[in-house]
């Protein structure tokens, strides 16, 4: 007899109220375009994912069909469930709880969704597709942990199959395809890096999760855990009823959406919100539009509000909006609810008054531009981009196997499906990734004996069968970290030190490099841009960079670092490399009684023992020097330059030097 496992009920998790509201309109209209959870660890992110699944009805399923299809409508069956039914077949149909199937980190491109069985096709002609993870996941919840450390093709692949509720596969001429509909659930802690802007944007809704910060709220958090590790089943059982009516409040919420209806003053008052703030592209005014009925159908209404639309855009807009460097990714509420008031005011009757507010902002703007002129280490100065040095083509040091060629600096063997066939070779194991030309040319010299014993056209053994070996160009990955502290603001230190970046950038471009930013100042150290080959994207972050406050130098090195190591995790095969520009004056450290250079220090050692490479660019300028920089290289065992040096020549052989 096995044991029920008892899952942590959905209602008990105490507080955390956007992301339970999040998810619960997720299982209202799975439509939403999933929900990204971002917060630190052990804020209930999982708990919750599983406790939905859970706390949801029991769902009605084809016996045995390994997409989960549904025996009441045909637009989310499979071809085969399709086939049986026409054919006049009684489906055979259980009840089951809604799965939630977890992603692991590792997973293939394959294992995620599916592959066609090669193998078998060559020797029966047959086509039989081996279903992934995205075919489990038909009709229930992907829960994809550490979303943002995901190879980005298959977050790719991963959202698509969420907007349209179909995976396609495509795998050596043959395609096949099958329903995978399902409630994306991806959460992320942001210290261990962002998702691409492209692939956030994808995402219909994003909350942020803290540890609660009330005293009695946390004794409630630890006396609930301890009750459910004591007696799961009593304490599932004290928490029945309030499964039971959240349960039924979704499923009537569920039965309503179809019939919520919006006016063209709620489409005017979206569009508004978008403009005023500044968000890109329209994916954030369908989301809105979506989750506001959503809300409207939660709260048993079939007419979206105004108040609908509010609670939607905080729900869909902050991981949307443009940022500057260390702005806090969040919806500024004052500034949307500024946006819902001016809508609703015509324009005539403030012409005046905006004139007015005009007019002040300009005069603010020209007193704060003379404020500006004399930056100090407290005040916020944002320089300009100095002009790119002109550099001669970087070409680095090709991979030990690799072969000689053009476009991204090295290329290695392949052991995954991603690379271009070059050759082949007898597989080691089972492999669905045959070379069928080397496979035919194998089996050649034996079908004329082979052909008494068989009816297939070509007769194929095991023996016969070869796999493909395949070879992928690398890049490097480089990540800037760059003092934004206001001491890089004397002698414009920073408008040099910006045109350094731009420089390599280019280069980097050329190569298909993939390019990082990481700036430290005041307390605290940001991702300003993960590895990216877009050079626009780089400049964009450059130009906006401010500089001011104090110099929190270790916090940038540890940081920089854990960009690289997260790089490091998703490919083995990158190749890693630290720039490091600041004039070395820490005086932040991470631990409250550390020595900020002694710590950067121990941090420039790690880095070091790690194996990844260095450049240091030291900014200091003057007669008297304290050398900080060139002492960290050391400890980095990286290349130094000084900014002065870097122009020209010396600028090309940079990365050439250090990356080997």
């Amino acid at each position: 007899m096995s044991c029920r496992r008892v899952i942590f009920p959905f209602t008990a998790i105490v507080e955390q109220e956007q992301m339970k509201k999040a998810l619960i309109l997720n299982a209202i209209n799975p439509n939403l375009g999933g929900v990204l959870i971002r917060g630190q660890k052990g804020t209930a992110k999982s708990t919750a994912a599983r406790a939905l699944a859970n706390l949801l009805p029991e769902i009605e399923v084809v016996k045995n069909c390994p997409f989960n299809c549904s025996p009441h409508h045909k637009n989310e069956m499979c071809k085969d469930c399709i086939e049986r039914e026409s054919k006049g077949e009684r489906l055979p149909r259980i009840k089951r709880k809604m799965k939630v199937v977890d992603l692991p980190l590792g997973a293939t491109e394959d294992r995620v969704v599916g592959t066609l069985n090669i193998e078998h096709a060559i020797k029966k002609g047959e086509k039989i597709f081996e279903p992934g993870i995205l075919a489990l996941a038909n009709r229930g919840i992907l829960y994809v942990d550490e979303v943002n450390l995901l190879d980005d093709h298959l977050v790719d692949v991963l959202l698509d199959s969420a907007a349209m509720g179909v995976n396609y596969v495509e795998r050596e001429g043959i395609s096949y395809s099958h329903p995978a509909s399902f409630i994306l659930i991806g959460t992320m802690n942001p210290e261990e890096g962002e998702l691409r802007p492209q692939l956030l944007d994808r995402f219909g809704l994003c909350i942020e999760v803290k540890g609660i910060g009330e005293p009695q709220a946390r004794v409630e958090v630890i006396s609930r855990c301890i009750q459910y590790e004591k007696d799961p089943h009593g304490f599932e059982k004290r928490w029945k009823k309030e499964e039971r009516n959240l349960c039924q409040l979704i499923i009537r919420a569920k039965e309503l959406f179809p019939r919520v209806t919006y006016s063209k003053e709620i489409l005017k008052l979206i569009a508004d919100i978008a403009i005023e703030m500044a968000v890109d592209g329209h994916r954030a005014d369908i989301f809105m539009l979506k989750v506001a009925q959503t809300i409207s159908a939660y709260h048993q209404r079939i007419q979206v509000t105004e108040n609908d639309v509010r609670e939607a855009a905080e729900l869909v807009l902050s991981h949307r909006m443009r940022r500057k460097p260390f702005q806090e990714p969040k919806v500024d509420k004052e500034k949307l609810e500024k946006s819902i008031q001016k809508h609703k005011k015509e324009k005539p009757e403030n012409s005046n008054q905006k004139s007015e507010e005009k007019n002040q902002k300009t005069d603010d703007k020209e007193q704060n531009q003379e404020q500006s002129s004399q930056p100090n280490s407290e005040s916020e100065v944002t320089f300009e981009t100095g002009e790119s040095y002109p550099i001669k083509k970087i070409s680095l040091p090709k991979d030990s196997q690799a072969k000689k060629g053009d476009g991204k600096r090295s290329k290695v063997k392949s052991d995954t499906k991603s690379g271009r066939y070059v050759g082949s070779m007898l597989p080691k194991g089972k492999t669905n990734d045959i070379a069928f030309d080397a496979t035919l040319r194998a089996s050649a010299p034996y079908q004329i004996h082979r052909k008494n014993n068989s009816k297939v056209a070509i007769a194929i053994e095991p023996q016969d069968i070869r796999q493909k070996v395949r070879e992928k160009k690398i890049g490097n990955t480089i990540i800037f970290v760059v003092d934004s502290s206001g001491s890089m603001g004397a002698n414009r230190r920073m408008v040099e030190a910006k045109g350094a970046i731009l420089s390599l950038l280019i280069d980097a471009y050329q190569k298909r490099d993939r390019i990082g930013l990481v700036a430290f100042k005041g307390e605290r150290a940001e991702v300003l841009l993960n590895p990216t080959s877009s050079v626009e994207l780089a400049k964009k972050q450059l130009e906006e960079l401010p500089t001011g406050g104090k110099t929190p130098l270790s916090k940038g090195l540890l940081l920089g670092y854990e960009v690289l190591r997260n790089e490091l995790n998703k490919d083995k095969n990158i190749k890693p490399l630290l720039v490091i520009i600041s004039d070395g004056k820490a005086n932040v450290a991470i631990g409250g009684n550390s020595h900020p250079f002694n710590e950067a220090k121990q941090i420039a050692g790690m880095i070091k023992d790690s194996g990844i490479k260095s450049i240091v660019i030291d900014t200091e300028i003057g007669f008297i020097r304290l050398g900080k920089l060139e002492e960290l290289s050391q400890e980095l065992d990286g290349k130094y330059y000084s900014l002065e040096s870097i122009r020209s020549d010396i600028l090309t052989n940079l990365v050439k030097e250090s990356i080997k």
